[in-house]
């Protein structure tokens, strides 16, 4: 399409461009040459309706490869996984008429229990972030635009279009802008979705604060900002906001809010017209190549990636992986009907599925092994339950090993409501225990969209692989790491606790009467249970292999003011091959603010064959030492001694090295209502205060000392205070004066404050 003048539409064109024309399309002008392009969902398979359109995943798709949702993808620990994804998807994406295409999603785990945690990626916004870029790199890479979504803390479903999603300032740019901000300042996305929810009262798709200020002026995004379907309320407020493209239409009220809203003078022409230049570039940037992709390779590459997200928890007397079992019984519903998504918009029309009892017995027929299968428990008939569990407990006491297949059924996670428990069913708790009591091994595969509880059943069994939804290819990769063909190298995004009641959110999530208060702050996850020393079942990024590796050497090097790099050896000491997860974390309290225990600074993923030593080099920017100041409104690296840690996961650190940062060297503003702790800490007014405080202090005695009862009493006091109560003997012009003059003071306070 050639580029076309504004002047050269009407308003009410323009005005219609910024409302979609359809339900997954925008607003075509054919007399003016506008075209019109396709949206669609979703992060891991491309759902093109054609027919029958919703955003709920009820209605049919066209068929397209089910590749790993992102709660798999998070467990890969692997930028490559995440790429691998965005490429497959671009060429399916392109071969269905797809120009955007609505992922990824990058909101935190907050709770455990959040219906939609399966189309997220970690409780960790580096994880989070840096998977989210490779994929949309490789997305757009491939000519089809990503919707980074969904703009901002839209962190549960209940109540998702109403709740007010009320957060401090720093809880909000530490967890849950950071993601966001890394995909956008990395790998620009064409667009950034906002989210149904409000952000301290105000609804996202009107927040000019954060549609505006920060996502263009801070971050520098000059893509378009779209709404999530119906999540505009008004749309002149939307507009004036910063939302540029409102979905679904047909628009036509939409459009006519917008004309009536610029002839009133409450929206300006040249705002609609920004708008329209966004909507008219993406329209621009559609391609028009659409050769077929070759799906057999696609199911093929989710095979191969889902292997590569499965988390091996527990693996006792070497159960896994099965060599030769002379006979090996398979157990559980989802052996035959797999689960390998989640319900709502994300669910794709997949182009095959591998089921995982087929699989486990092509693998046990060549290795002579006999195989048989009991169902042991229905998802939809409770009535059958007991027949069917005792027929598995007896066939379980014959054979040498047991795999139960587990997990929470569709209905208990999907788009548009929560989960209410943490357990597995009851009736698959009850199975799992009494298989494990007459099996000679017992191992439990897991499938599930979040976290659940295992603390009914953990100790009864020999291991335990938690696949959580592992896309099309699940039943391939499950049966390739029980027998061994693949090494498990997945390590876990979030925490598994031991109670939910010990979740930093128990107290707060949902919410209550339309509000939902974020008051674990910066301690979210793993933050959280290891600042606090809480016991958990497994910590974030813990992963067991069927091979050992040996960390050794770390250094730790200083490369400015607010940087450093560190180079580690990693060797596989172990028979197999294998994937193994550099985990870098910060440790530190320095500067003014509360700090987690630990917090993930860089990782990686390399692969490692038997004996084959490599040493691992990464980066740590000004970010990983850094934390949000809420008074200065900026990112700040603290002078201070930071602690460099290599993890086997949150809980387990393996090596350490502490450095000393110079930090920013930004000293706190001053004004009149700061304590007197805070005037007397300051490296410019500090000594030249104090010096004028000691006569007043000492009163005829010696100086009292800083750890004093009167200093630490003065100190608390803000400076004004301490203005009145020595009545004139400290100079209120003089100290004014030095405020105005210190570096980062904030002269805002009036002088009449000290009178």
């Amino acid at each position: 399409m050639a580029n076309i003048p504004l002047d050269a539409l009407s308003l009410e064109q323009k005005a219609s461009l910024l409302t979609g024309g359809g339900f997954w399309s925008t607003t075509a002008i054919p007399e003016a040459g506008v075209d019109a392009i396709v949206l669609s969902d979703g992060p891991h398979g491309v759902r093109r309706q054609k027919h029958g359109t919703d955003h709920l995943g009820l209605h049919h798709s066209e068929p397209a490869t089910c590749l790993p949702p992102a709660v798999a993808v998070g467990s890969s620990w692997s930028e490559d996984v995440a790429a691998k994804i965005g490429t497959a998807l671009a060429r399916e994406a392109r071969a269905l008429g797809v120009d955007v295409l609505l992922g990824p999603g990058v909101n935190i785990k907050r709770s455990p229990l959040a219906g939609r945690n399966f189309e997220y990626f970690s409780e960790d916004p580096l994880l989070s972030g840096v998977l989210a870029t490779a994929y949309v790199r490789a997305l757009q890479a491939g000519g089809v635009g990503a919707s980074v979504k969904h703009f901002a803390a839209n962190d549960q479903e209940t109540d998702r279009m109403v709740v007010s999603a009320d957060i401090d300032e720093r809880t909000l740019r530490e967890i849950h802008l950071s993601a966001f901000e890394r995909v956008v300042t990395d790998a620009e996305p064409a667009t950034v979705m906002c989210s149904y929810n409000k952000i301290n009262g105000v609804p996202a798709s009107e927040h000019h604060r954060l549609l505006t200020d920060v996502l263009r002026t801070e971050w520098g995004y000059t893509g378009a900002v779209i709404s999530d379907w119906g999540a505009v309320r008004s749309r002149p407020a939307a507009l004036n906001a910063g939302l540029d493209l409102s979905m679904p239409g047909p628009g036509h009220y939409a459009t006519r809010a917008l004309v009536d809203a610029v002839r009133a003078g409450h929206v300006t022409e040249a705002t609609v017209d920004r708008a329209v230049a966004r909507v008219l570039a993406l329209v621009d940037a559609a391609g028009h190549d659409a050769a077929a992709p070759d799906l057999d390779a696609h199911h093929e590459l989710a095979r191969e990636l889902a292997t590569e997200c499965v988390v091996l928890l527990r693996n006792t007397r070497g159960t896994l992986p099965l060599e030769r079992p002379s006979s090996l019984l398979v157990i559980g519903e989802f052996a035959t009907v797999p689960r390998y998504q989640g319900g709502g918009s994300s669910h794709v029309n997949a182009t095959g599925v591998d089921i995982p009892l087929e699989c486990i017995r092509a693998h046990a027929a060549a290795r002579g092994t006999a195989v048989t299968y009991e169902r042991g428990f229905a998802t939809d008939d409770e009535e059958e339950e007991a027949a069917l569990r005792e027929a598995a407990v007896r066939a379980a006491a014959e054979a040498e090993v047991v795999v139960v297949f587990a997990g929470t059924p569709e209905a208990e996670e999907s788009e548009g409501f929560d989960r209410e428990r943490l357990e597995l069913p009851a009736s698959q708790v009850r199975l799992i225990r009494e298989v494990a009591a007459v099996a000679a091994r017992a191992v439990v595969v897991l499938a599930n969209g979040g976290v659940v509880s295992l603390e009914d059943w953990h100790d009864d069994v020999d291991a335990i692989l938690e696949g959580f939804l592992l896309g099309q290819g699940s039943g391939t990769a499950i049966a390739d790491l029980l027998f061994g063909q693949a090494n498990p190298s997945g390590r876990l995004a979030e925490t598994i606790p031991l109670r939910l009641k010990d979740t930093p959110t128990y107290l707060s999530f949902p919410g209550e009467q339309g509000h939902v208060r974020y008051s674990e702050g910066v301690m979210v996850g793993y933050r959280h249970y290891e600042t606090v020393d809480a016991p958990v079942r497994y910590p974030f990024g813990h992963g067991l292999s069927y091979t050992d590796y040996d960390i050794t050497g770390l250094r730790v090097q200083v490369d400015g003011p607010a940087e450093a790099s560190l180079t580690v050896t990693v060797r596989n000491t172990g028979s197999r091959a294998g994937k193994y997860v550099v985990q870098v974390y910060v440790a530190t309290q320095a500067g003014p603010v509360r700090r987690p225990e630990r917090t993930l600074a860089a990782f990686t993923k390399t692969h490692l064959e038997p004996g084959q030593e490599k040493e691992v080099r990464l980066g740590l920017d000004r970010r990983a030492f850094a934390y949000w100041d809420v008074p200065l409104s900026r990112w700040v690296v603290a002078e201070g001694t930071y602690v460099v840690q290599v993890g086997e996961n949150a809980s387990t650190v393996l090596l350490e090295r502490s450095v000393h940062l110079d930090g920013d060297g930004i000293a706190p503003p001053l004004s009149l209502q700061s304590n007197v702790g805070d005037w007397l800490a300051h490296p410019v007014a500090g000594p030249q205060l104090r010096a004028r405080m000691a006569p007043l202090m000492a009163q005829g005695g010696p100086e009292p000392d800083d750890d004093s009862d009167e200093m630490r009493m003065v100190a608390s006091m803000p400076m004004n205070q301490i203005l009145n109560l020595t009545g004139g003997a400290l100079d209120g012009d003089w100290l004014v004066s030095l405020m105005n003059t210190c570096p980062s003071a904030d002269p805002t306070e009036e002088e009449s404050e000290h009178s």
